[in-house]
């Protein structure tokens, strides 16, 4: 149970007790600013604690708004300010300098909620002022500006601003125009029904699970029905945020699930079109795994150019500039958020094409559309850093570092290297992957195993000096492609049956570990731990183990290997991952969408 204390007594007609029960408080009167003190020193140390003027006037989601979002632990709006256990000490210290100050007056004097946040602002602690736009909040001095107040409230539908608010500002057409104008509904409803986000997320991953099992059938009504089902398990992913946004009901795990959760659906529905082909007699795998590989490179491209110049100083561009007015114009903005296709477009695209079309082509529209977003999204980004004098920080030279997920051997290359490689690091990582796949696509798979090395000795070397050039956040990237791209040439030379589906099972658990790095990152809590790195080989590592299986074993052995690593690998990052993020160290809440 939370407390909130009232700062006098309620003006008679008011709600502001009732509203606050229903917000799940605890309601105490303090005669004046003393009391106040006192009953905050006595409720306890593990509860939410609010001070409320007695003459708030205001809409109840306001309120909400302003009280229980568990993402911070100082939060205010006008009358009220709220503290979470993490903040109860620099709320009672402002609250007793208050004291102090004023010499215990009374609190119809003034609002001492709001001489709390001023007193907070002044120490430099971090409050969280929520915007309410249409929503009041306020604390008249006098009868004639109560009455205000509260027609302002009566012209104000606060369930309409409610819903509309639990729908992103930002996302998608399809999502937009097609998804949210019902799926807020449903988050209404599901709230109403006690139902949590994490729950509903985890029912767009069984029904996502489902499509990918109807899709396997290779049968003309499984894939009818896999597309159906599809589209459902996507109403349910934004339901889940709409549901989080709508009740506040925001979590760290439930954030990593619906992360994590999103890339799980989509591959497995990947692999569930690949067996429903196998199924008709086509081999689709190489193109599930290509769609796969190429997806995930694209979310790295994001990941990477966000890292490397969110907190780059002077960080402006002419080609950011024609982008912001661009912006300006009402149709570009909808057209330039659909040719990236985002999550929306693409599974409305995927679920139609399996539904009307067959998996083969469904892959090749998917490659196409994929590579032409890639194409468009990079070049605007290599463009932008060209044309900007931006200044990286460490903090994000280290961000590019952990997400290139360099391991043991590129160091111990880089160390013992006799002179490092000048010129920009980006240059460095290209040659290498150049090197590579060269050595790949020669036919000598003893020559892959020299050209793995060689790679390994670029990516020592790309790490050598901090990645802060212009175009350095290439360099995760390109080590993505290079080890994906690795497994996949190398299963598809095999020609074995099993080969293909092992290389997909591989690259999955690889791909689970880039992306839970990302999300720690993005949460500040830095990159997984040295020895989780080291135990999974670092990504030139692995690259290099899996040229010399090719070339040691036998198709069917390679096969067989490529099973036991996949599943090794899996093992591994998804205990650390799951230890992580259920653990107290867990990083702040993230409310993001996928970038691409």
């Amino acid at each position: 149970m939370s407390t909130a204390i009232l700062t006098g007594q309620p003006v008679p007609g008011s709600s502001i007790e009732g509203d606050l029960r229903s917000l799940g408080f605890d309601v105490l009167i303090a005669a004046d600013a003393a009391d106040a003190e006192r009953l905050v020193a006595e409720a306890p140390c593990e509860q939410r604690i609010a001070l409320v003027d007695a003459r708030f006037v205001g809409h109840l989601h306001a309120l909400r708004l302003g009280l229980t979002d568990p993402r911070f632990s100082l939060a205010a709006v006008p009358g009220a300010v709220t503290a979470q256990p993490d903040g109860r000490v620099t709320l009672t210290r402002a609250l007793a300098r208050e004291n102090s100050a004023g010499g215990g007056t009374a609190v119809a004097v003034d609002s001492l909620p709001d001489r709390i946040v001023t007193a907070l602002a002044e120490d430099g602690a971090d409050v969280h002022r929520p915007e309410l736009g249409s929503l009041v909040a306020a604390v008249p001095a006098d009868p004639q500006a109560r009455n205000e107040a509260r027609q302002a409230v009566a012209e104000v539908d606060d369930e309409a601003v409610r819903l509309k608010s639990a729908v992103k500002s930002r996302d998608g057409f399809f999502t937009t125009y097609f998804i949210s104008p019902y799926s807020r509904y449903i988050a209404r409803w599901c709230a109403r029904r006690g139902l949590t986000p994490n729950q509903v997320t985890t029912a767009s991953l069984i029904t996502a699970l489902i499509a990918a099992a109807c899709a396997a059938t290779g049968t003309r009504g499984g894939f009818i029905a896999a597309g159906v089902l599809l589209i459902a398990s996507f109403v349910l992913d934004c339901t889940d945020g709409q549901l989080a946004r709508y009740s506040l009901q925001y979590s760290t795990l439930g954030a990593w699930l619906d992360a994590t959760f999103d890339r799980a659906k989509e591959y497995a529905y990947y692999a569930g079109l690949a067996l429903g082909a196998a199924r008709g007699g086509d081999d689709v795998w190489a193109l599930a795994l290509g769609a796969m590989i190429l997806q995930t490179c694209r979310h790295v491209v994001d990941f990477s150019f966000n890292e490397a110049n969110h907190d780059a100083t002077a960080n402006t561009s002419p080609t950011a500039a024609l982008s912001g007015r661009l912006d300006s114009v009402g149709w570009t903005v909808w057209v330039r958020r659909m040719i990236v296709l985002p999550i929306g477009e693409r599974w409305a695209m995927i679920a139609v094409l399996t539904a009307v079309t067959t998996p083969r082509i469904t892959f090749y529209v998917l490659l196409i559309g994929c590579a032409f977003a890639a194409t468009y999204t990079t070049a605007g980004r290599v463009l932008r850093s060209l044309t900007r004098k931006a200044q990286r920080t460490d903090r994000a030279a280290g961000a590019l570092a952990d997400l290139a997920d360099n391991g043991p051997l590129a160091e111990l290359l880089a160390r013992v290297s006799r002179a490092p490689l000048g010129g920009p690091r980006v240059v460095v990582a290209l040659a290498g992957t150049a090197l590579l796949a060269a050595a790949l696509l020669s036919g000598d798979t003893w020559a892959a195993v020299g050209g793995a090395l060689v790679y390994a000795v670029a990516a020592g070397q790309a790490l050598h000096r901090p990645l802060k050039g212009a175009l350095d956040w290439l360099v995760p990237p390109l080590f993505r492609a290079a080890e994906y791209g690795t497994v996949l040439i190398l299963a598809a030379k095999a020609d074995v049956n099993g080969a293909l589906p092992a290389a997909f099972g591989l690259v999955a658990a690889v791909a689970y570990h880039h992306y839970d790095t990302v999300y720690r990152i993005r949460g500040n809590a830095g990159a997984p731990p040295a020895w989780l790195v080291r135990a999974v080989g670092g990504q030139e590592g692995r690259t290099l183990l899996v040229t010399v299986l090719a070339a040691a074993l036998t198709a069917a052995q390679f096969t067989v290997a490529l099973t036991v690593l996949a599943v090794a690998v899996a093992l591994v990052v998804l205990l650390e991952s799951i230890r992580f993020w259920v653990s107290a160290g867990a990083p702040a809440v993230h409310d993001e969408g996928e970038p691409a």
